[in-house]
């Protein structure tokens, strides 16, 4: 094709210029933004970014940033009395608490286990031991407290079997041995009371 020098006329040729000139800035654009999409999303091996404020302070945006549980300063100063009431509320703990043990259902079932098979055999010294350990790993268990308290009644400490007796009730009111238990608890109420009204101290096996 020619062009007309003299009128100028660019026209015919203007229209796919202009196209080509708008699909190559398009291209370019398109191009630019993939890169940056590309550079902003972390890859497997790239560590996720932080906030501006954690990466100045210096800090990881994590949960389990350690607490500071110093005192603050001049706490002694300004608080001088605080020691000593330390010392007043350790002393006034209870000498009756034991250290905590973690609940462990399946360790109190096999002490009852071991300690039906002393209580069968008639060593209830043994069993009372068993039981007594099984109520370390499962303080309220109904059976444990009901095993111990057959186990006192043998070895002739009535009121120390009754307590247990009764706390199987408390437990279980209505449960399988609830009738036994009542029955055990009537039966020790007699014992108990004659050897109170005697004075008698019975002695511990």
């Amino acid at each position: 094709m020619s062009i007309d020098r003299e009128s100028g006329d660019f026209r015919r040729y203007n229209i796919p210029m202009l196209r080509l000139i708008s699909l190559l800035l398009l291209s370019i654009s398109f191009g630019g933004w993939a890169t940056a999409q590309q550079q902003s999303t972390p890859g497997p091996n790239q560590e996720p970014p932080r906030s501006e404020r954690n990466k100045e302070a210096g800090e990881s945006s994590s949960r389990d940033s350690r607490i500071d549980l110093s005192p603050p300063k001049d706490d002694a100063k300004n608080h001088p009395y605080s020691g000593a009431a330390v010392s007043d509320a350790e002393a006034e703990i209870s000498p009756d608490v034991q250290e905590f043990h973690p609940w462990d259902p399946h360790k109190a079932l096999k002490d009852i286990e071991v300690g039906d098979f002393y209580f069968k055999r008639k060593n209830y010294r043994a069993a009372l031991d068993r039981y007594q350990e099984a109520l370390v790993w499962k303080p309220n268990d109904a059976i444990a407290n009901f095993r111990i308290a057959q186990c006192l009644e043998k070895l002739n400490q009535p009121q120390e079997a009754r307590n247990h007796y009764e706390e199987y009730l408390k437990i279980l009111p209505h449960g399988p041995l609830s009738a036994e238990a009542q029955k055990g608890l009537e039966k020790l109420k007699g014992a108990v009371d004659k050897n109170q009204a005697s004075g008698k101290v019975l002695p511990k096996q």
